[in-house]
Order: structure tokens, then C-alpha cells, then sequence
């Protein structure tokens, strides 16, 4: 892994940097299903989500990498068979949180061991995104330089730093969602509801977005 600093000067890399943190901050798909995680597992579960969702990111910006995200981007069924492939999950997510048992605690559903299904979760929800895929072939080779190292291991190194500042971004939305669900209480059915209308609207966007 290049180090960044050898191909990019320091404003070309603030430049950067501030970017990221700007489309970040612009809540999206991976903003919402972290909100969702956290209204109802609580700041713990919305972190979670946050963290998986980074991970996802980090699994196209490998695509990227690899080339194989070009190749997907080229060919509109596979994009399109990802896609509802993803609304399909976020609809089945939204089922589940509207069919989920009331008497589960957030201290359930934050313990550890119920911690790694939310992750894996949140990183599923942004593998089956064909948006992503766009996004970084869009955004990352605007930064690479022909004098740098090879345009893999730019993509790489930058993809990381972008993953890293927006799973810090998606975690700190998981976790005022989850503080912001605990002022509701206990009604668990309640945050269960609203986090399947999370899901359902997500489920809907994406299946409209093509």
C-alpha cells in the first residue's frame, strides 16, 4: 500500500480528504441503514451498521482496484441484477423489523455476539448497491496522478482513506440515531416499525433508482 503523500502534494490530499468528508456527511444509503440499526438495537447496533457499511465500501473500492468494477459498470443487467438483489434484502429487512418480537431489549441486540449478524448486515446492504460502484469509479480516479504508482494501488490507497473517514461518518450517525431511539424508551414495537419504514423506503428507492 502506497503511501499517500508520495503521489498526492498536501492540498491535492486535504482536497481530498474534505471531499470525502462532504459526500459523506450528505446522508445516504449506508447513513440510513446505520439510522435504522441504531433507532432499533440502540448506539451500539447503529455503529455496527456504520462499521459493516465501511466494510462494504472497502469490497467495491477492491473491485475498483481489480478492474472488475469497470466491467460491471459496463454491462447494465449485471448493475440492474445487483440492484434488486439489494431492494429484495432491504425488503426483507423491513419485513423482519416489522415481524421482530417487541420484548427484545437493546441490551439484546448490543450484545457482542448479536453484533458481527449486524455488521455482516450493513456490509450486505452495500455490496448488493450498484451505486457505489459508480460512485468510486467516478470519484477516486480524479485523484490519480501518472507520475504515481501504479493506478491499482492509487485506487487502493485512496479508496482506504475515503472507507475510513465515511465508516467514522456512517458509525457517529449509528450512534446519535441509537441515543435518539433510547429517548424514546422501551416501545420497542414502536423502533421496530419505524426502523422496517427505514428499510421499506430503502428498499423502495433502490428499486425505482434504475
Amino acid at each position: 500500500m502506497p503511501d499517500i503523500l508520495t503521489f498526492l502534494t498536501l492540498p491535492q490530499l486535504m482536497t481530498f480528504v474534505s471531499a470525502g468528508l462532504v459526500l459523506n456527511l450528505i446522508p445516504g444509503s449506508d447513513v440510513l441503514t446505520a439510522t435504522a440499526f441504531g433507532i432499533k438495537g440502540g448506539p451500539r447496533a447503529g455503529m455496527a451498521s456504520g462499521l459493516g457499511t465501511g466494510l462494504g465500501s472497502l469490497f467495491h473500492v477492491l473491485l475498483a482496484a481489480l478492474g472488475v468494477a469497470a466491467l460491471i459498470a459496463a454491462h447494465p443487467v449485471a448493475l440492474d441484477a445487483i440492484r434488486w438483489l439489494g431492494a429484495a434484502y432491504l425488503a426483507w429487512l423491513a419485513f423482519k423489523s416489522f415481524t421482530a418480537k417487541s420484548g427484545t431489549t437493546e441490551a439484546e441486540v448490543g450484545r457482542a455476539d448479536r453484533l458481527w449478524p449486524i455488521i455482516a448486515r450493513g456490509a450486505l446492504t452495500n455490496i448488493l448497491n450498484p451505486k457505489p460502484i459508480l460512485f468510486i469509479l467516478a470519484f477516486l480516479p480524479q485523484f490519480i496522478t501518472s507520475d504515481g504508482p501504479p493506478a491499482a494501488q492509487q485506487i487502493l490507497a485512496l479508496g482506504l482513506l475515503f472507507c475510513t473517514t465515511g465508516t467514522l461518518v456512517t458509525m457517529g450517525y449509528g450512534l446519535l440515531a441509537g441515543l435518539a431511539g433510547r429517548s424514546i424508551g422501551n416501545r420497542m414495537s414502536l423502533l421496530n416499525r419505524l426502523a422496517g419504514l427505514m428499510f421499506g423506503a430503502l428498499a423502495l428507492r433502490l428499486a425505482t433508482s434504475g
